[in-house]
């Protein structure tokens, strides 16, 4: 049966439905959770397995305080490594936690402790990007973090998620999607994948890239589907938080056709979640 997003009978005084703002070569999946009601308000292909791009890297901040302890004081090496990976999605330091931490290990643990349905570790442990994972494993992990992690972890990973900045430390824009579409306070984390190394207007000067390559977000030349996952197609993800104390929870995924530019595919993800939010608002009154 064909996913379909819930929308209220009243059709003709709907929005439109989010997935329909784009065109259908565009591939969307997306979950809005309401923390004050406790239930799904809104959602699309919400178990669609897609790869995760750097959306993994809140499981290995969440990993590494399961390694060390949640009342660890962080080591300042350390907290340089944490705080630019949540906030400005900094590859290096994920790449080198996720060494640290295991590898594959980080995303097998996360399944069984977070009850994740759609997560999986990517096939070639070698690039933490190709986890798969679905909007709604998404909702969950930010349920887990907000209602479930200890308060440290919930207020340093939340804490981050507030302050993430407009500008990766690539270079990248990535106040796409919900820090865009979404009015008020918002937490968010963003996932890139297959637009190239070099951003069309960077917003800073960008990090040196890893020298070793011991891990990666993923290369550019793989090619394919493995394990049903798509690994070719660009893809872009906004997901966070939004809301008075992070009530409404949103998963925005997407796989855009092979060539779209970087601003295509922000200005198309940053459309759909501004539909999302509109048609979830409707919804929830």
């Amino acid at each position: 049966m064909a996913a379909t997003a819930v929308l209220p009978a009243s059709a003709q005084e709907a929005p439109a439905a989010p997935q329909s703002v784009v065109s259908s070569d565009v591939t969307v999946a997306f979950a809005v959770f309401d923390r004050a009601s406790n239930r799904t308000t809104l959602q699309y292909n919400e178990h669609k397995k897609i790869r995760s791009a750097s959306i993994v890297k809140i499981l290995i901040a969440l990993d590494y305080f399961e390694t060390y302890g949640a009342d660890t004081e962080i080591p300042a090496a350390d907290l340089a490594l944490l705080q630019p990976m949540l906030r400005s999605s900094d590859d290096n330091a994920a790449s080198e936690l996720w060494v640290r931490l295991g590898w594959e290990k980080i995303v097998e643990r996360a399944v069984v402790r977070l009850h994740l349905h759609d997560t999986a570790p990517p096939v070639n442990v070698g690039f933490w990007g190709y986890t798969a994972l679905s909007a709604a494993d998404v909702v969950t992990i930010y349920r887990y973090v907000l209602d479930e992690a200890h308060p440290k972890v919930r207020d340093f990973v939340m804490g981050n998620l507030h302050q993430a900045t407009a500008c990766a430390t690539d270079g990248f824009d990535q106040s796409f999607g919900i820090p865009r579409a979404v009015p008020g306070d918002v937490a968010f984390k963003q996932g890139w994948s297959r637009f190239g190394d070099v951003p069309p207007r960077p917003c800073v000067e960008p990090k040196p890239k890893i020298a070793n390559g011991a891990a990666k977000e993923g290369p550019l030349s793989e090619r394919g589907v493995s394990a049903d996952l798509d690994l070719t197609s660009p893809a872009m993800h906004t997901t966070g938080t939004y809301g008075g104390h992070d009530r409404k929870i949103m998963a925005v995924l997407t796989l855009e056709p092979e060539g779209t530019t970087w601003d295509e595919s922000a200005q198309r993800i940053t459309l759909v979640t501004g539909a999302v939010y509109l048609a979830e608002r409707f919804i929830s009154g």
